[in-house]
């Protein structure tokens, strides 16, 4: 069986929102409904996400129009047509941000506008001393 990322984009669905006791039996068993799988792979580390392949496109784009937002292995679950990248965590695909990234980048333009206010009030106060003389 190839890895999860190998596998054909446009017959490969994204279903999220599972709970952290979702079974590859129940996955399969809800959407072999729509169409032979080729595979199906359930994330342990982080759970709550799995991805399922089909032989067919036609069929993963009705397994996602007919599966969105029904109940799957005790849950309602989130199904749509993966878009290819990793979903790490769990995250639906956006970048998530730690505290300590969102303060960085304010302090660093912080210091840099205060350096500059530094340079143009000295300049400042250098024309000032000019113009008394």
């Amino acid at each position: 069986m190839s890895r999860y990322r190998e596998w054909d984009i446009s017959c490969k669905v994204y279903v999220g929102n599972l709970g952290s006791s979702a079974s590859k039996h129940e996955i399969e068993s809800a959407f072999s409904k729509y169409g032979p799988l080729r595979n199906v792979w359930v994330a342990r580390n982080p759970p709550g996400f799995a991805f399922v392949e089909y032989e067919d496109s036609r069929d993963a784009e009705d397994a996602v129009r007919g599966l969105d937002g029904t109940r799957c292995c005790g849950s309602r679950i989130r199904v749509e047509m993966s878009n290819g990248r990793s979903r790490r965590g769990g995250g639906g695909g956006r970048r998530r941000y730690s505290p300590r990234d969102r303060s960085r980048s304010p302090r660093r333009s912080r210091s840099r506008s205060r350096s500059r206010d530094r340079r143009s009030y000295s300049r400042d106060r250098r024309s000032d001393s000019r113009d008394r003389r």
